[in-house]
């Protein structure tokens, strides 16, 4: 976890935790803003009954997610052990239960969850599910086959999908299998667009099953080789978070018309990371696949029009 925001949980739970629901929710909105630019503007065409549970949504999983990537750290240091890990991720979940009984205390992630569950319908078993996903990164094994990144997928990407339908709303439940696929879909532009991070990491998120099948080892893989059979297989990964794209596109319509704008912005703004891959002719090793904020900008007259325009 990045000092600052260490010492912005300090101050907030130790120091001066606000008590206030609109100060607790503020502290969320500054955690959302700081670390997800793309996120935080999809969030900006919500209305705002429907902002602030996104922004609790977001810290809860942020400071899960950073809790988890500082123990690795220190764990491969020497500084926490596997034990003490599993104290702190039960210590998470203690505070979560507490929160779901009625119990906040004075932490404003947990007050703005709080507030948030009085009007969202979210099982704790999401966020419970979450933190079993992320954990999965410490005691990190390749996956061989794609079955077992789906289920890494869904743990770490289609709960929160799931959270966010519950805030916005739908009008058939169909629309949760497709927050599902969306979920998948965004996690699966994550590894394609990681992969040379991770490799850095001494990781594969790709099946392995996948890469030998196209002809590919995990040795060239992890001295970043690019050839045809290596660029013949991201061609396939994308195409399956194409299709994934295309099926959760089917659950728009079904949430409320307020907030099927902010999903279509999100959405398109990840399918286009996997535009770039491909115009950076496949190398996920030295050029990381991004959009500037210019380009995200530029998506949304065109979200706009099939949003509130077409038929």
């Amino acid at each position: 976890m990045p000092d600052e925001v260490q010492n912005d949980i300090a101050a907030a739970t130790i120091v001066a935790a606000p008590q206030a629901c609109s100060d607790a929710f503020a502290w969320c909105r500054n955690v959302t803003r700081r670390h997800a630019k793309t996120f935080y503007l999809a969030t900006r065409f919500l209305p705002k009954s429907q902002r602030n549970p996104i922004y609790a949504m977001y810290a809860l999983l942020r400071t899960v997610d950073d809790l988890v990537d500082t123990a690795e750290e220190d764990i491969a240091l020497g500084k926490l052990d596997r034990s003490g890990l599993a104290r702190q991720m039960e210590k998470w979940r203690q505070k979560l239960r507490a929160c779901y009984n009625g119990n906040p205390g004075n932490d404003p992630i947990m007050i703005a969850w709080h507030e948030t569950l009085k009007t969202c319908d979210i099982p704790i078993e999401l966020p419970l599910d979450l933190m079993d996903g992320v954990a999965m990164d410490i005691d990190f094994k390749p996956f061989e086959t794609f079955d077992e990144v789906y289920v890494y997928c869904y743990k770490v990407a289609s709960v929160v999908g799931l959270m966010c339908s519950e805030i916005f709303g739908y009008s058939d439940r169909k629309a949760l299998d497709h927050a599902i696929e969306l979920g998948i879909a965004m996690q699966l532009t994550n590894i394609l667009r990681d992969v040379g991070e991770d490799v850095d990491r001494n990781r594969i998120y790709i099946p392995l099953e996948e890469v030998r099948r196209f002809g590919c080892s995990e040795a060239q893989i992890m001295q970043k080789e690019i050839d045809e059979n290596f660029r013949n297989l991201i061609r396939f990964q994308i195409d399956r978070a194409r299709s994934y794209y295309q099926a959760s596109d089917q659950g728009i319509p079904m949430l409320e018309k307020r907030s099927r704008f902010a999903v279509r912005l999100s959405s398109l703004n990840y399918n286009n990371i996997l535009r770039t891959i491909e115009d950076n002719g496949y190398d996920v090793f030295s050029r990381r696949a991004y959009r500037s904020f210019y380009q995200k900008l530029r998506t949304i007259p065109t979200i706009w029009f099939k949003t509130y325009l077409s038929k």
